[in-house]
């Protein structure tokens, strides 16, 4: 009797493990969406005149949808360090793609576009433009803990075509094209 009492709990156990997975959630049915926010420090060449690197402070917003589908969000406004008083602003948004997991360290590929202005010192008077802006870059994150992360580099390639006057003045001035570049680095937190 005790036999097959004990075969009766060995088999009412093994059935009852069948159900029961590894994971808390199954990865293929856990929730992946995800949003982080963040605050950077950004360092450009502004690639105009000569070449003094500006400065300032951006912030950021990455959404996971999925593991390959994800979108980042940034705006960037480089006001210090200028030699002669011009500065830039950047809005961009666009695709980001996993490229390898190291430890706690993550790397991505991006492209983004949006919108970015600069003002250029004239003379006299200052001009202001703005340019289609279409960003190349690589990032790496470190992950300190489940809500926390160091954006340890950004770098960006950033090309503006075709600078549009917006003062009346030099309406007729030739147009530029732009090539910034630069690096960020920042905090980030999980917001869900």
């Amino acid at each position: 009797m005790r036999k097959i009492f004990a075969w009766f709990l060995l088999c009412l156990m093994a059935c009852a493990a069948i159900p029961a997975g590894a994971q808390a959630v199954e990865a293929a049915q856990g929730r992946q969406l995800s949003l982080t926010a963040g605050a950077i420090a950004s360092g450009f060449d502004p690639n105009y005149a000569t070449n003094y690197p500006l400065v300032g402070p951006g912030v950021y917003v990455d959404v996971h949808f999925t593991h390959w589908f994800q979108i980042e969000a940034e705006g960037r406004w480089m006001r210090f360090n200028s030699l002669f008083g011009e500065n830039q602003s950047n809005y961009l948004i666009g695709p980001r793609v996993p490229i390898k997991r190291f430890g706690k360290f993550e790397s991505f590929g991006k492209v983004l576009i949006g919108e970015a202005k600069m003002t250029f010192p004239q003379g006299d008077f200052y001009t202001t433009g703005s340019f289609t802006d279409l960003a190349f870059g690589a990032t790496i994150d470190y992950k300190v803990n489940r809500r926390w992360s160091i954006r340890a580099i950004d770098f960006e390639y950033q090309d503006w075509p075709k600078f549009i006057p917006q003062n009346p003045a030099i309406a007729n001035s030739p147009s530029v094209s732009l090539q910034p570049y630069g690096l960020s680095v920042g905090v980030g937190y999980r917001v869900f």
